[in-house]
């Protein structure tokens, strides 16, 4: 039983009590009153009766009349005359009246005191004696005993007053306590909620509450809070230290080489990835001839200059990524194709006018030579640099601050209008249209097992597939989703992944996730849609798994957040996918709330082979743990890896290796 209902108890508890025991005792005293005041009654009336009688010189008859004159005229119970032997010479009776209708039989007062009441609370009054006389003579006595039923009435009368008094006097106490316990409870209700979060793995502090009580338990839990976010952002800052050593080169903070290679390898082969992007390559030509003439000082300040012309785009546009390469060479990766050549102009001619001042006065002729080359989703990474390479060795032929753009890798897109895409795509994500070999719509889930340490299948990976012709092929996210982006239709596309999800586990009952578009949480209404149709299906809603990208944790922390205290009482997973090395500036992760986070593979891929990385993979592991966040690993190509991220605890992995894994067990 809760500590509120048991208060409530032990107040309605006290309050009955009060009230029954007051409503008892008023009872038990009045009657005592009225039985005293009944016998001084009787007394009086017996005396005035007897000097009546004594003044009838002993004549029988006289006195009967008196007698009857007397009982007729009161209301009385019995009179009754004695002669000096105590013999009864003459009674007068009347019934004892306990209801209306007996008295309206007998003429008498009607007592209004219900029959149950007077049995249960009897009037006994002491009967009223005196002596009758003749003179000196005695000639006997009288006894005269007076009607109750008024006495019940007067006591039914205050009883039924007093207990109104009482239960509205107890009501204005239970309307009081009420308030008392409502004071009460918002802090208990406080610290419960801040016990169940910290249960699902977030941290946040509670106001403390005036009472003293509440208030010691409110700042203990506050403090615990506290500290385990101080645990958490030394943790944090260790294991962004860690991170910085993994993937970042020590001058500039690019990505280093291999991180670089890894990143640029995801945005070729993610499903989610751009469908067209392109490469440029960056040299500072002769740049140890530069270090010789100028001095290492002044190299690197001029270095950072070429980094902060590169950076611009990376900070205009979402999804560059921007690395160095080694001493002389950078690369940028842009997601968009068709772009290339135009942007490398764009750096080349800001360095043309930036890094001669660098080498004024000293001799340094300072220049750079960039290679571009566009190319799309799932080409080679060797073949894009190799291209790229020849680029940059065509334009460093040409002189300062050349450009060149390799032929182009990959056939170009077909060029459409937006509002054909944009149809194409609604009529894709339509119920019940384009009926192909069998398939219910135009858009369908892949799936790709996401296994653990004993392969068995966690969840399968969902990415929604859409035929956006006829009879055609059913394309990957790659392909439409930037075209979706464009028209404003991530909410749609996500809605129906979920519908597609949620009918998927119904069927077979095997958990499923789906990712979410960042875009999606910009729309108001998305997370109550989302909530709705997952309150439709409540028993496959807890086999859903739904996750949102790191960027959109870093960039939208707060709609994140909303996001899942809302899905998440449905009986979701709720978690973010390709975390890296970003995931250490989310610095209300303990806040947000997750079930999981998903390891991006420019992270895990190589993870074997670099000690580095090793212990950063590891480091975030035990953070995340730490946050009771389970860890898994995307896109794990190699075995040594995956045996590398079962010995720094994931808790699962997907990818190629995990679909071969699968593929074996299930053979």
């Amino acid at each position: 039983m809760s500590l509120i209902r048991q208060i409530w108890l032990l107040l309605w508890g006290s309050l009955l009590l009060a009230l029954v025991g007051g409503v008892a005792v008023n009872i038990v005293s009045t009657r005592d009153t009225l039985q005293t005041q009944l016998g001084l009654k009787n007394t009086d009336n017996a005396n005035a009766l007897a000097l009546v009688l004594s003044q009838q010189k002993g004549d029988a008859q006289l006195m009967g009349l008196v007698v009857a004159s007397q009982f007729d005229t009161g209301y009385y119970r019995r009179i009754r005359l004695l002669d000096a032997n105590q013999r009864s010479t003459l009674t007068r009776d009347a019934p004892a009246l306990t209801t209306r209708s007996a008295a309206d039989s007998t003429g008498n007062l009607p007592t209004q005191a219900p029959a149950w009441f007077v049995s249960l609370l009897p009037i006994q009054a002491p009967v009223g004696l005196a002596q009758v006389s003749d003179g000196w003579r005695a000639v006997g006595s009288v006894e005269v005993t007076s009607q109750t039923a008024f006495a019940h009435d007067a006591l039914w009368r205050g009883s039924v007053r007093t207990a109104a008094a009482l239960l509205a006097v107890g009501l204005l106490a239970g309307l009081l306590a009420r308030t008392l316990v409502a004071r009460m409870r918002g802090p208990l209700d406080d610290t419960v909620d801040q016990a169940q979060r910290l249960v699902a793995g977030e941290y946040i502090t509670k106001p403390e509450p005036a009472t003293p009580e509440l208030r010691r338990v409110t700042r203990a839990m506050n403090s615990m809070v506290s500290r385990l976010k101080l645990t958490f952002d030394a943790q944090a800052h260790q294991l962004e230290t860690l991170r910085f050593e993994a993937t970042c080169d020590p001058l500039t903070g690019l990505a280093n080489r291999k991180h670089f290679m890894g990143l640029l390898n995801v945005t070729l082969s993610r499903e989610d990835g751009p469908a067209h992007s392109g490469l440029l390559l960056l040299r500072v030509t002769r740049l140890a001839e530069v270090n010789r003439q100028i001095g290492h000082a002044a190299t690197d300040r001029m270095i950072l200059a070429v980094v902060e012309v590169l950076q611009a785009y990376t900070e205009r546009v979402q999804g560059c990524s921007l690395g160095r390469l080694n001493g002389s060479d950078f690369a940028l990766c842009l997601p968009a194709g068709g772009v290339a050549f135009e942007t490398a102009r764009a750096i080349a001619d800001s360095l043309k006018l930036l890094l001669p001042r660098f080498g004024e006065g000293l001799g340094a002729d300072i220049a750079v030579a960039i290679g571009a080359v566009e190319t799309q989703r799932l080409r080679p990474v060797s073949q894009v640099m190799s291209a790229a390479d020849g680029a940059l060795a065509l334009a460093e032929s040409r002189g300062a601050y050349s450009v060149e753009l390799a032929d182009q890798i990959g056939p170009s897109a077909t060029l459409r209008g937006a509002r054909a895409w944009r149809q194409q795509i609604d009529l894709a994500l339509t119920p019940a249209v384009n009926l192909v070999d069998g398939a219910q719509s135009g858009a369908k889930l892949a799936r790709y097992p996401l296994i653990n340490r004993l392969s068995e299948l966690v969840h399968w990976e969902c990415p929604l597939r859409l035929q956006l012709e006829p009879g055609g092929p059913f394309e990957p996210a790659a392909r439409w989703l930037p075209l979706a982006l464009r028209s404003r239709l991530t909410t749609a596309v996500d809605e129906r992944a979920v519908a597609l999800a949620l009918a998927d586990i119904d069927q077979d009952g095997t958990a499923r996730c789906v990712n979410l578009s960042a875009a999606s949480l910009s729309d108001t209404g998305f997370a109550a849609r989302l909530r709705a149709q997952l309150l439709d299906a409540p028993r496959a809603s807890r086999q859903l798994w739904l996750e949102v990208p790191e960027i959109a944790a870093i960039e939208q922390f707060d709609a994140v957040q909303e996001l899942g205290r809302q899905l998440r009482p449905t009986g979701i997973r709720f978690g973010i996918e390709h975390a890296g090395p970003q995931l250490g500036q989310i610095d209300r992760l303990f806040e947000a709330g997750l079930d999981y986070a998903k390891l991006d593979a420019s992270v895990t891929q190589g993870l074997a082979t670099d000690p580095q990385r090793l212990n950063f993979v590891r480091g975030m592991v035990v953070l995340l743990h730490g946050l009771a966040v389970q860890v898994f690993a995307e896109g794990v190509v190699d075995a040594a890896d995956a045996k590398a991220l079962w010995q720094c605890g994931a808790d699962g992995i997907t990818g190629p290796w995990a679909s071969q894994e699968r593929a074996d067990l299930v053979g």
